[in-house]
């Protein structure tokens, strides 16, 4: 499918090649930018108004729908939410607000669909989404490689324990009658068995999710944020990737002030607005309590993947 150009659908719902008005308004570009009347309509005024200067470029200029050059793939309950919102500060940044979940639910829909997702960027600007659970799915490397093997890819992480208490936090927050977190975790609570086929457990599982993405892109093309610094230095994180994007380091530590009540960094002024914005209210929920015996089983599960993951990435994410 060919892409957007500049005002496509604009004027959908009116007969094609009409102004909108009556018979008689309705003109047609003719050669070099000329307007000529349609059949039976009247010769246009000499005093029409002329095209703009430069108009007859502006398909090559003007804002127009792309596939994203760059996709934050997971991981969910990571900070992918907020790495989007501090993102789309940067004037060379447009993303999608909701998350497309093109390459897990909706491939068959195909590209021209997700295209028409995307927001419209000029020449220069990069065009962005996020979906936490790509970095989980099959398939995804394969159809994300398929549509531009240049892709760039962001991976939020953050301690897989952590993690996996705030998932459960969240369904929890939907489903109040589910079960006791730890009941969940093991397979069997005697022997000790953590039970990996739980979302909440698999995820956390990076090392084994990575060695998927690395049969389709090297690493050097997925670059991979830490939750906690995302937090306690978000301008720094921020920075790393900006230059990973290949942008000029625009969003800095002026952008942003600590919550105290949320426990967490907002932006002094988000997008397109003057005001404060913080995340909202499902983010930053209290955890339950666990059994700190839990907690400790599952340090103990995650560490040798932990162990793995550092040094696929060549970074020390500091989880244990």
């Amino acid at each position: 499918a060919a892409e957007s150009g500049a005002g496509a659908g604009a004027g959908r719902g009116a007969p094609r090649g009409r102004a909108g008005g009556g018979r008689g308004a309705a003109l047609r570009p003719g050669r070099a930018g000329q307007s000529r009347a349609e059949p039976g309509g009247p010769e246009p005024s000499r005093a029409a108004p002329a095209m703009q200067p430069g108009a007859s470029t502006c398909p090559a200029r003007c804002p127009r729908k792309r596939l994203p050059q760059a996709v934050i793939i997971g991981v969910k309950k990571g900070g992918t939410r907020a790495l989007l919102e501090f993102l789309r500060v940067h004037p060379d940044v447009r993303a999608v607000g909701a998350e497309p979940h093109f390459f897990d639910r909706n491939y068959e829909r195909g590209l021209a669909w997700y295209r028409d997702l995307m927001p419209r960027t000029l020449e220069g600007q990069i065009t962005m989404e996020k979906t936490p659970s790509y970095f989980v799915t099959k398939e995804a490397p394969a159809r994300i490689s398929s549509m531009s093997k240049g892709t760039k890819l962001i991976v939020v992480v953050r301690d897989p324990v952590t993690r996996a208490i705030s998932d459960y936090t969240q369904t929890l927050s939907k489903k109040p009658d589910i079960p006791t977190f730890e009941s969940l975790t093991f397979k069997n609570r005697t022997t000790g068995l953590i039970d990996t086929s739980w979302s909440a457990i698999q995820i956390g599982i990076y090392a084994k999710h990575l060695e998927n993405w690395l049969l389709y892109f090297p690493i050097g093309q997925i670059l991979f944020v830490s939750g906690e610094r995302l937090i306690s230095d978000p301008a720094g994180e921020l920075g790393r990737v900006q230059d990973f994007l290949g942008l000029k380091r625009i969003i800095t530590d002026k952008h942003f002030y600590f919550n105290k009540t949320k426990g967490f960094p907002c932006l002094k002024k988000a997008e397109g607005s003057s005001k404060p914005h913080c995340l909202g209210k499902t983010k930053g929920r209290t955890h339950p309590d666990i059994d700190q015996e839990v907690v400790q089983r599952l340090r103990d599960f995650y560490r040798p993947f932990n162990m793995k993951f550092y040094q696929m990435t060549g970074q020390d994410f500091g989880w244990d």
